[in-house]
């Protein structure tokens, strides 16, 4: 297959994943706003920096307010990494990809990006948020239910398969991090809250339910650390996710660097300690576990999309 239309097979899943993962956490985050009290200090300010758009919004000159960071959050033109932005990106790349996805899935998603641009700037207030949110959700759940049982698992559908899971790999990490930061803060007012931030960290990965089911513990930051980067079962735990990434890896040509990057982070997930670790403990290993996501994607970049590196 050409290596423009891997790419945008990749890139395809990885923006469909990244609305999905955005369009929950504003969902979850207003919730847990609500839930905490307003003496915790949490603003949408946070959830920009979890999305990674924080230095981004600061260059824009827009002042600070939940207002403004929501739309920057959600629709703002100038963001590349917002809502719309990246259902933007993923109907470019199915629109691209045509001749190799179901006509099905096309439609799909050209009909969800219409949605959200229709819908996206009501979802600040709100009363509408919730409900707008969920139907991106249930959207691009359907589409991934559809690519998975309509499309040939060919060489296409890995790359695809890779470019999911490394992107919720990066989600989880994410998650993990936002959680460990708050807590962070010094400020005494926040331990009551420990086990509310971690549910709304399995919540925001769509993970409370089957993290109560399998684990059968009280919510705690190191089992819920455990569970989320460890188990090899659920699908956003990075572990599954890594495992997800080697076997597409393993139908592909020239796929040994690739698979080097996967060992690597899977032999440091298989030595973790996560009741060992601390807050900052935490943070500098979710950092670490992010460079090496990063190392993933860029040895599939360089071998397969970037031929001309070789």
């Amino acid at each position: 297959m050409l290596s423009r239309v891997a790419e945008r097979a990749y890139w395809l899943a990885r923006y469909l994943e990244r609305a999905e993962n955005t369009a929950r956490f504003v969902n979850v985050y207003s919730t847990l706003l609500l839930d905490l009290p307003r003496s915790a200090g949490l603003g949408w300010n946070l959830a920009l920096k979890i999305n990674g758009s924080a230095d981004a919004f600061s260059a824009t000159g827009q002042q600070a307010t939940a207002l403004n960071m929501l739309q920057y959050l959600l629709h703002d033109p100038s963001n590349p990494s917002s809502l719309l932005g990246s259902l933007t990106m993923a109907r470019e790349n199915t629109r691209t990809t045509r001749d190799i996805v179901p006509t099905e899935i096309w439609r799909a998603v050209n009909e969800l990006c219409l949605y959200a641009r229709q819908h996206l700037s009501a979802a600040v207030a709100e009363r509408k948020r919730a409900e707008v949110m969920a139907n991106i959700v249930m959207s691009v759940q359907g589409i991934t239910g559809m690519l998975a049982g309509t499309m040939s698992q060919g060489q296409p559908y890995q790359f695809i398969r890779m470019g999911r899971n490394l992107e919720r790999a990066d989600m989880t990490t994410r998650m993990i991090d936002v959680a460990a930061a708050v807590l962070m803060t010094g400020r005494p007012e926040l331990e009551r809250y420990n086990n509310t931030l971690w549910m709304t960290v399995l919540r925001c990965l769509s993970g409370y339910q089957m993290y109560r089911q399998y684990v059968r513990r009280r919510v705690q930051g190191p089992d819920v650390i455990a569970f989320l980067l460890q188990d090899k079962e659920f699908p956003r735990a990075l572990n599954h996710c890594a495992n997800e990434v080697m076997g597409a890896l393993a139908t592909l040509p020239r796929s040994a660097q690739a698979v080097a990057c996967t060992q690597s982070m899977c032999s440091l997930l298989a030595t973790l300690e996560p009741a060992a670790l601390d807050n900052l403990g935490i943070h500098q290993l979710v950092d670490e576990l992010q460079l090496k996501i990063a190392d993933i994607n860029d040895a599939i970049t360089t071998t397969w999309f970037h031929l001309e590196s070789l």
